[in-house]
């Protein structure tokens, strides 16, 4: 017998927990920031071509070509006025925040499934590591990158998604 009917209980908790934080005054507003960046098309083209000219020095720092000066200042120049565009910056915040909704969530649905009950805060704190969403493990994904600015953790075991717009992947 599947789990997941159309009439079981798990699906009526899962949507249950769905309209909660659709419901949440915080997921609408974190909603509305990345509208706001979504309709502005002034700021999503500046985050894209900050995120495609990092792409672009991170594929040559890998292939083992030296940065200029000029590109790095380049690069940090562009950064930099992302980063004094507010509706940019809402943007990344609001998009970490639920990216770290979506992690902290799918943390204690991993737990639950691995446990076979339901997690206390214990288990949770001590399932950090890099598949455990605490960080940890990968290198590059962790604490604060050659741009100033944190990635987190967790990323190493496809839980990553966007990066904050650096271009650091």
């Amino acid at each position: 017998m599947p789990l997941l009917t159309d009439d079981s209980p798990i699906l009526a908790k899962t949507k249950e927990l769905c309209a909660e934080i659709a419901g949440s005054p915080m997921f609408a507003q974190l909603q509305a920031r990345v509208e706001r960046f979504l309709n502005d098309d002034a700021a999503r083209e500046q985050y894209k071509s900050v995120h495609q000219l990092g792409e672009q020095l991170h594929q040559k720092q890998h292939a083992g070509i030296e940065l200029g000066a000029a590109e790095i200042r380049g690069f940090e120049s562009a950064r930099d006025a992302l980063f004094g565009n507010p509706v940019a910056t809402d943007f990344m915040d609001a998009q970490q925040k639920l990216e770290k909704l979506q992690k902290e969530i799918g943390r204690w649905l991993g737990l639950t499934l691995e446990l076979g009950r339901v997690p206390t805060a214990d288990d949770v704190a001590e399932s950090g590591g890099c598949c455990g969403g605490g960080g940890g493990g990968c290198g590059c994904h962790d604490g604060d990158d050659d741009h100033g600015h944190s990635h987190g953790g967790g990323e190493c075991c496809g839980g990553g998604g966007g990066h904050g717009g650096c271009g650091c992947h």
